[in-house]
């Protein structure tokens, strides 16, 4: 007894693309101007419960991301942080992760900078979301 055949030829199976930053990627719940001044900042990221914010720039491309351990040294006193504007402390900027760059190549670089989160941007410069190294290291199955 023999299988059928359709008289098609199978395709060649097409190999496996590695994972991108696009694949361990996620969208930012808020964004925040670089003007902004961090106590109002630290009163948005703990309000709405975040671990972070996309910083953007007046031209509203991507300026970066910072996050609430980076916002802590200001919480008081308040009379400091309300003029500071984001711009003008530390947090994560450029360069950027690009959507197609391999995931193993953008935990390599999280890892050299010391980031957890790194902004993923288009050609443009617009923010198109961020990567933590907990989701690429998830996504490529890291110790």
């Amino acid at each position: 007894m023999t299988a059928a055949t359709t008289g098609e030829p199978a395709e060649p199976a097409q190999p496996a693309r590695p994972p991108t930053a696009a694949d361990a990627m996620t969208l930012p719940e808020l964004q925040v101007s670089d003007h902004t001044a961090v106590d109002r900042a630290l009163d948005v990221i703990i309000g709405a419960h975040v671990d972070l914010l996309l910083v953007r720039s007046d031209e509203g491309l991507c300026a970066g991301v910072v996050t609430l351990a980076q916002l802590e040294q200001y919480r008081s006193p308040a009379w400091f942080s309300q003029d500071v504007r984001i711009r003008d402390i530390a947090y994560t900027r450029g360069p950027f992760a690009r959507p197609d760059l391999s995931a193993a190549e953008a935990a390599e670089e999280m890892r050299a900078r010391g980031i957890e989160v790194w902004p993923v941007v288009d050609d443009d410069g617009t923010a198109l979301g961020v990567v933590t190294r907990e989701g690429l290291e998830a996504l490529l199955k890291l110790p």
